[in-house]
């Protein structure tokens, strides 16, 4: 039996048709007809997460894994604000994430009534589309009801996908269910064109003219990364390819399949760019194609902004305007799947041809450099710290082991990047440190596979609550623990601050095994390279059977210390 509230009706029973199968639902009383519908519902799974900020992170955490829409559903009130920032990483990462609020009458807002305020435009400008649906009383309100709800549906698809807004005012009774099923309502279905070679061939032109072209590779989501995976490989023979863990491809699980066994290594690209300060115009590139959304590198950033030559094009879904190196020349709306195999094959026959004019002692010192950087990784052997932590989880993984991995923002993504070889998920939509936990525990619920999430102090212990509902054992955390925002130790000058350490690292004398323990978590903990090594075996073993949070204490000098010597390895 479902509500009696029809726009309620309306809504569920659209959310099947547009193939919805995950909901995250919170508490409320408002937002109980929407969620006893959802739970009646046998093709939706729901999930019942307190938190309303880590709920919407649970939610964007399925969004990644399914790259389908995925409802958050909350009561009224204040509990829509919670959801703002997991909202905008899926404005910018282009995840189809579904919020559904509850709503107070518009005749009560502002009213001094409880729990009201005005919801419907509430998340602005990072939502593709928001709407608010009436309690019909005819059958045009009714039809436009369904209309509002296909058009949100239809455009969180759009353009690779994005987050929408769908509020729905009820009225007192709440509680009413007697109504025996759905109503079968008018579905209106979105197709997009295909792309044609004109797309590509404007961009021809200028690719197969450069000397020296690079292909930037930004953050990729997991089925984009496997797609990409062998294409990238076959380019990366004649045109220099530059890439992130964010964009490498390709595991293997129940739902996706390698497309192929080549893995491309990790760069370096930090240590590569400090080879090339001596002579950096033997490394700038003329032609910059850049595909994909963000780059971890700072560095990376500002050395493509200093291309004296360079023009770059970038390519992506909807044909967003990003100036990211300063120096752009041209977009394409499309996919970046598609370019780069129209690429591929042109290379193909221009090579046999023998009309391939680029620069091979361009590509061979960027690629020496590389080798170069990936043999002094190799050799390098960091003192106890968390630089350490992250170099013993790749080298304690089992080979052959299919896995997800999850890196938190700030100084995690950066140590994952130093060594990861396969695909990494991280927040880097707005680079925030909250909700990453919460984004690693969402998406651990629809996998099977074993979900790593590698983090530091600040941002777990911001979003703790991740661990409030119940996990399965397939979910693990590497806290990375040294009291304090360790990233800004890097920063030249803040050390001079008096707030450097209160206000800006926020130091910190936290644990996180109470935590755990109060929520069914197992714990280890390690504050030497001992225990670090000891508990890594263990943390990685698959026989566990909780969840597992493995805590490592550093200390930020010899943090500090360690990347340092990273830097100066030769």
């Amino acid at each position: 039996m479902y509500s009696n509230k029809e726009n309620v009706n309306i809504l569920t029973s659209l959310l099947v048709a547009h193939g919805v199968t995950e909901a995250v639902v919170c508490p409320g009383s408002r937002n109980a007809p929407i969620a006893h519908n959802l739970n009646e519902c046998p093709d939706i799974t729901c999930h019942p997460v307190t938190d309303e900020r880590s709920a919407g992170f649970y939610a964007l955490g399925m969004a990644q894994y399914t790259h389908a829409p995925v409802v958050v559903c909350v009561t009224s009130g204040t509990a829509l604000l919670n959801l703002a920032p997991a909202v905008a990483e899926a404005f910018y990462q282009h995840l189809p994430l579904v919020v559904v609020s509850a709503d107070r009458p518009a005749a009560w807002i502002d009213q001094q009534d409880g729990q009201t305020l005005p919801q419907t435009d509430a998340l602005g400008r990072f939502v593709c589309k928001a709407v608010s649906l009436s309690e019909p009383a005819d059958g045009q309100q009714r039809w436009h009801c369904n209309r509002l709800v296909n058009e949100a549906l239809m455009a969180c698809k759009r353009h690779g996908g994005g987050p929408v807004h769908i509020n729905v005012p009820i009225s007192e009774p709440l509680f009413y269910f007697d109504v025996e099923r759905l109503p079968h309502e008018r579905t209106i279905r979105m197709v997009e064109a295909t792309e044609d070679v004109g797309c590509y061939s404007v961009l021809e032109e200028t690719f197969f003219a450069a000397k020296r072209p690079m292909v930037v590779v930004g953050q990729l989501q997991g089925d984009e990364a496997r797609w990409l995976g062998k294409t990238l490989w076959e380019l990366s023979s004649e045109v220099l390819v530059i890439y992130e863990c964010l964009a490498a491809s390709a595991i293997e699980d129940g739902r996706w399949a390698c497309i192929s066994s080549e893995k491309l290594p990790p760069q370096h690209i930090d240590k590569v760019l400090a080879q090339t300060s001596e002579a950096p115009d033997d490394y700038y590139p003329d032609f910059i194609l850049y595909l994909g959304g963000t780059l971890i590198s700072k560095q990376l950033k500002q050395f493509l902004r200093r291309a004296p030559r360079a023009e770059t094009w970038i390519v992506n879904r909807g044909g967003a305007v990003y100036d990211t190196f300063m120096n752009l020349a041209g977009v394409i709306d499309g996919r970046a799947g598609y370019i780069l195999e129209n690429t591929v094959v042109r290379l193909r026959q221009k090579k046999d041809r023998g009309e391939l004019a680029f620069d091979a002692a361009y590509h061979h010192r960027w690629h020496q450099a590389i080798r170069e950087a990936e043999h002094a990784m190799s050799r390098f052997v960091p003192c106890y710290s968390q630089l350490l932590a992250v170099k013993s989880f790749f080298d304690y993984m089992p080979a052959n082991c299919y896995y997800h991995l999850h890196a938190a923002n700030s100084m995690s993504v950066r140590l994952v990047n130093m060594f990861a070889t396969d695909h990494v998920w991280c927040n880097r939509g707005v680079n925030g440190i909250e909700g990453s936990l919460s984004t690693a525990a969402g998406f651990s619920l629809l996998t099977h596979c074993e979900v790593f999430c590698i983090i530091g102090d600040l941002s777990f212990f911001y979003d703790q609550n991740a661990l409030w509902p119940s996990l399965r054992r397939n979910f693990k955390v590497l806290l990375l623990n040294n009291h304090g925002g360790g990233i800004f130790s890097s920063l030249p000058g803040l050390k001079a601050s008096g707030a450097h350490e209160r206000l800006v690292s926020a130091r910190h004398g936290l644990s996180a095994e109470g935590i755990c323990r109060q929520c069914g978590v197992d714990y280890l903990s390690a504050r030497n390279e001992g225990e670090l090594l000891q508990g890594m075996a263990r943390f990685l073993d698959k026989g566990n059977e909780r969840p597992v949070v493995f805590e490592v204490f550093t200390d930020p000098a010899e943090d500090e210390r360690a990347m340092k010597e990273y830097y100066q390895t030769k």
